[in-house]
């Protein structure tokens, strides 16, 4: 849990910085917790890791339990949030090294983040002959990079296996990609509509990722609620508040 010290910071700081911030701060601190302010339809990751789906994240834990089965590998396809949150999470808690270590976890390729034939075609090559499974992410389904990537794992897994492993994460009820997935069968997760795609990590867009990887997820999720809980504060005995404070 993030706990700022500021040890005699005072002296780098501006007199009163705390009475000069503290109506700015008060600001934002209400209209992130009420979703008032601009964009506040999409600041549902707030108080997600108190109000997320149960039954949801159960089918992630199910999925993740299934793929750890089936597969030495999983390709994660997605840009941007929708794959640096599960990435940043498996390095910081299992490890930077994760896919060269030796464990009973499968590896995890991350794709789709760029356009480059080179990049895809290694990773093509180190899942051709073990079993693998795919998680294609995207809210739309027509970010070009990922539906790129998509169509050439899509076809390698196809070759291998039928419709069978694929595993899309995206809206709920409309895109290209949710037509798609329900036309073939697909496994699917939601992207929640209150949630940006920058700030998805605790929702079906990381958890699926993170689980493969062995991180357990419920208590990821009761720490992010902790830390919640600790964000409510409205002063500056708020570790959130001197942080943003000290950045400022």
């Amino acid at each position: 849990m993030l706990n700022v010290k500021l040890f005699q910071m005072e002296s780098f700081l501006p007199a009163s910085y705390e009475e000069k911030l503290a109506p700015r701060m008060q600001l934002a601190h209400e209209q992130l917790q009420n979703g008032t302010g601009a964009g506040g339809s999409f600041t549902g990751w707030v108080h997600l890791p108190r109000d997320y789906d149960k039954e949801e994240f159960r089918r992630i834990q199910a999925a993740a339990a299934k793929i750890r089965k089936d597969s030495q590998a999983l390709v994660v396809i997605g840009i941007g949030g929708s794959y640096l949150g599960a990435r940043g999470v498996i390095d910081c808690l299992r490890s930077p090294n994760y896919n060269l270590k030796r464990k009973d976890t499968p590896n995890i390729y991350f794709v789709g983040n760029g356009l480059s034939s080179d990049a895809m075609g290694e990773v093509l090559d180190l899942v051709a002959d073990v079993d693998f499974s795919v998680n294609v992410i995207s809210k739309s389904g027509t970010t070009t990079e990922p539906a790129v990537a998509f169509r050439f794992f899509r076809e390698a897994l196809e070759k291998k296996y039928g419709r069978e492993r694929i595993y899309a994460t995206t809206d709920k009820a409309r895109g290209a990609l949710k037509s798609l997935a329900d036309s073939e069968g697909w496994e699917t997760l939601v992207v929640p509509d209150d949630v940006g795609g920058r700030y998805s990590v605790l929702t079906a867009v990381g958890l699926l990722p993170i689980a493969v990887a062995g991180v357990d997820i419920t208590a990821l999720m009761q720490g992010a609620a902790e830390m919640m809980e600790t964000c409510t504060e409205a002063s500056f005995r708020c570790s959130a508040w001197r942080y943003a404070a000290i950045r400022y």
